[in-house]
């Protein structure tokens, strides 16, 4: 970078290719790790097998399966190579209808990508946030930030479908419930997109929910509606009508921006589908907690038993298979054309 002195001239250009620069740096650390804990696991598995010593030979087997599993997720992340799939994002989720119980899962897919973005090591805000009557909540925005928040996420968008005995029925039936899922890239000033104020409604309303003294005393949450769209977001987060204007400005554009890339999508998941009514048949995963546990993804078919860890934040599995069936659809629709 030294040798260029007009680098820093343009410094959202400077940024852009620093980022990029970090990007690569990291990947190739991550295979040099790669390598020196093959080349380490071989040397000492050799010796472990010459003294006979078995522990320490299922021990380096652990480090090599733990190896093969940071190389796929490597190679997968190799791969988000899309337009915004860098960026941070915005997770939205509704409850559907059915109340508490449909509000109790809503809030339950809320506690899934929280924990998911804190074993990742990700920062995370909540946005806004309307709780349920009873439990739960009617929506949530939140905030991720962290490499590829956007491109690992994108997949989520849709409705998800939860069946299980309810602790609210008194009889203790089972019940299905569902709740959506939207989530968006967070974009920077470098990416433009155009909207006129005219076509855009704006509400003001009381704060709701935990956020300290400022919440409930003023009308500082702010709604925008985009007429043309019928896109709706919403902040509350912030101690001001201004700021929670401005983040709500923020979200529209980034709303506004993945409506776009969706419409430039040639895969099977087209905008109409993810925008659908909330209920039977536009769901993209399952989630049974009785009669059995399961939790199936209905586009890829992959599928686990182990129902507790997925809602701890435990979706990596869902995550790179949509990924993997996302680039695969991809390549076939470029080799047909």
């Amino acid at each position: 970078m030294s040798e260029r002195p007009d680098f820093w001239d343009d410094p959202q250009e400077a940024q852009k290719l620093m980022k990029e620069r970090q990007k690569l740096e990291d990947q190739m650390n991550a295979i040099r790790s790669l390598e020196g804990d093959l080349s380490d696991s071989a040397e000492l598995y050799e010796m472990a097998d010459a003294e006979g010593d078995d522990q320490a030979k299922a021990e380096i087997l652990e480090v090599l399966n733990a190896a093969v599993e940071r190389a796929e997720r490597a190679e997968l992340e190799a791969l988000l190579s899309g337009e915004a799939d860098g960026n941070d994002c915005y997770v939205e989720i509704h409850a559907g209808a059915g109340g508490t119980e449909s509000q109790d899962w809503a809030g339950m897919l809320r506690r899934m990508y929280v924990r998911w973005a804190n074993a990742h090591d990700m920062k995370l805000e909540e946005v806004e946030e309307h709780v349920g009557d009873e439990a739960g909540i009617k929506s949530a925005t939140l905030q991720i930030k962290g490499e590829n928040a956007y491109g690992w996420l994108k997949s989520e968008s849709g409705v998800h479908r939860l069946v299980r005995i309810s602790p609210f029925d008194s009889n203790a039936r089972r019940h299905t419930s569902f709740a959506s899922v939207w989530v968006y890239p967070v974009i920077d000033e470098s990416i433009e997109v155009e909207i006129e104020e005219k076509d855009v409604r704006t509400d003001t309303y009381r704060s709701s929910g935990a956020g300290g003294q400022h919440v409930n005393k003023t009308d500082s949450a702010v709604r925008l509606t985009h007429e043309p769209t019928g896109i709706v977001v919403a902040c509350q987060n912030g101690r001001s009508q201004h700021q929670n204007r401005a983040t709500a400005w923020e979200m529209l554009r980034a709303r506004i921006y993945e409506l776009e890339l969706q419409k430039q999508r040639e895969a099977a998941d087209a905008l109409e589908s993810t925008k659908s009514e909330i209920g039977w048949g536009h769901q993209i995963r399952s989630y049974v907690l009785q009669p059995y546990q399961m939790v199936k993804d209905l586009r890829t078919n992959v599928e686990t038993s182990d129902t507790q860890g997925v809602l701890d934040g435990g979706i990596d599995a869902f995550l790179a298979a949509s990924l993997s069936h996302s680039l695969t659809s991809a390549s076939d629709t470029e080799a047909d054309a």
